[in-house]
């Protein structure tokens, strides 16, 4: 794609960078096929190639965002489904972010919009007033059919039935390693997953434990920044991004670390990219550091000595959350994982399709999000499973409140295979019959052993 961009304009590293991705585009339109949004809306505008346009005419003449510009660019999921698709390696998520927080800088959005956005910001990523938020939103929720904006009825619904106690293993605090030590690694505990489900820490910490890990929780690490990020909101973000590189650091120029490991998927999209996000800045070194110390559990497990077999005789479906299977191009591990230890492990039809979550976008733009979600439970129902397996609570949370098949980490699943507890979820499952789930051959996609 030609660029018209001023020697003034690419002094800014960020429209430097765009520059470069969009010069990368040769408007072959591959990114349509495989878009949630455009099978979705059917419209060029909510396709990868259309919001290309868009972003090249907005920041070329430093146009102050019009609202059909920010409408269609806001529609985006950032799934980057697109990015696995493009033949000529279009960084499209690079170019999104600066697109983002270019609006978030220029655009004057409608109050309401402004106060919804705020909240989120002050509230999501803070453990603490989100667990309070849920607390006061099961309060109000029986009065959901007196809300008129359909954002604030889908938040109410996202609220699950129980709010877990605190989990003191979030703690900053050093765990020793079952068996001789074989690595040291930082758990990223991160933010809204440790108010909706604290299981999935406790499951990693003994996972690893057990397979001769070390697990420290650094002291000042939080959130990893993604859910500020993705509303442009880059000052925010960076704070949150900066905590955690300083925390890590210390412990890696402490006793060190072999890996800072992630079991929330979103988050580790964000974390691996730090080093672009500070690339201009004086943490840069460490940024980089830190993103190249960044592992997804399945990635670090695959290192590790996991023991075969041990499952119960359990067909889970696996559900490739897009931070995973295309923001950091892990497709493979979690599958193999499960399989090893014992499971029979099967895939709906379209597992590179969005189920709608995506951070704060089942929030923001429920009615499309709502339409993803139907397809995606429509066919992992459709693969008659036991269970449904996920890597990241964003998409559990999402995929579990349209079915009543248990949705489970991916490793709570490997830690009861290997000696831990039954999940949860799975000791107290809703009521459902084998008998009674959907089942369509065309769907089921057996990954076999």
């Amino acid at each position: 794609m030609q660029t018209n961009f001023t020697e003034a304009q690419l002094r800014d590293a960020g429209t430097h960078r765009a520059n470069q991705i969009l010069r990368s585009c040769v408007h072959c339109g591959f990114c349509t096929a495989t878009c949630p949004t455009y099978q979705v809306l059917g419209d060029e505008l909510d396709s990868p190639r259309g919001r290309i346009y868009l972003i090249k005419d907005m920041l070329e003449n430093e146009r102050v965002p019009d609202a059909k510009t920010v409408k269609h660019i806001d529609r985006c999921l950032s799934c980057l489904s697109c990015m696995s698709t493009c033949p000529s390696g279009v960084h499209y998520m690079h170019l999104v972010d600066h697109a983002r927080a270019y609006i978030e800088q220029h655009y004057q959005r409608p109050w309401h919009d402004r106060a919804l956005r705020w909240t989120l910001s002050q509230i999501l990523p803070y453990p603490t007033r989100f667990r309070l938020a849920l607390l006061a939103a099961k309060i109000v929720r029986p009065f959901r059919g007196l809300i008129p904006d359909a954002r604030l009825r889908a938040m109410l619904d996202m609220v699950p039935r129980h709010i877990p106690p605190v989990s003191r293993n979030d703690d900053p605090q050093s765990f020793a390693p079952e068996v001789q030590r074989k690595k040291r690694v930082a758990l990223m505990t991160g933010c809204a997953q440790k108010a909706l489900n604290t299981d999935i820490n406790d499951a990693t910490i003994r996972l690893l434990r057990r397979l001769g890990c070390e697990v420290v929780v650094a002291g000042g690490a939080g959130c990893c920044g993604a859910l500020t990020h993705h509303m442009g909101r880059e000052d925010d973000s960076h704070k949150a991004a900066a905590a955690n590189i300083n925390a890590w650091m210390a412990e890696v120029r402490g006793e060190g670390l072999d890996a800072i490991v992630i079991n929330t998927s979103g988050c580790g999209t964000t974390v691996k990219d730090y080093g672009h996000m500070f690339r201009n800045d004086p943490r840069a070194a460490d940024a980089a550091k830190v993103s190249e110390l960044a592992m997804d559990i399945s990635e670090l497990l695959m290192q590790l000595d996991l023991p075969e077999g041990g499952a119960e005789d359990l067909t889970v479906a696996y559900h490739a959350a897009c931070s995973l299977q295309h923001g950091q191009q892990v497709k493979t591990h979690p599958k193999t994982l499960l399989m090893r230890a014992g499971f029979k492990v099967v895939e709906p039809a379209d597992s590179h399709l969005c189920c709608g979550s995506a951070g704060t976008y089942n929030l923001l733009q429920p009615e499309i999000s709502g339409q993803l979600k139907s397809r995606k439970v429509r066919t992992l129902e459709g693969t008659a499973p036991d269970l449904i397996a996920a890597g990241n609570i964003g998409c559990m949370m999402q995929i579990g409140s349209g079915t009543s098949i248990p949705v489970v980490h991916t490793v709570e699943l490997l830690d009861w295979a290997t000696g831990g507890p039954k999940p949860l979820t799975l000791a107290n499952p809703p009521a459902f019959a084998k008998s009674n789930k959907r089942s369509s051959a065309a769907q089921a996609v057996p990954i076999l052993r």
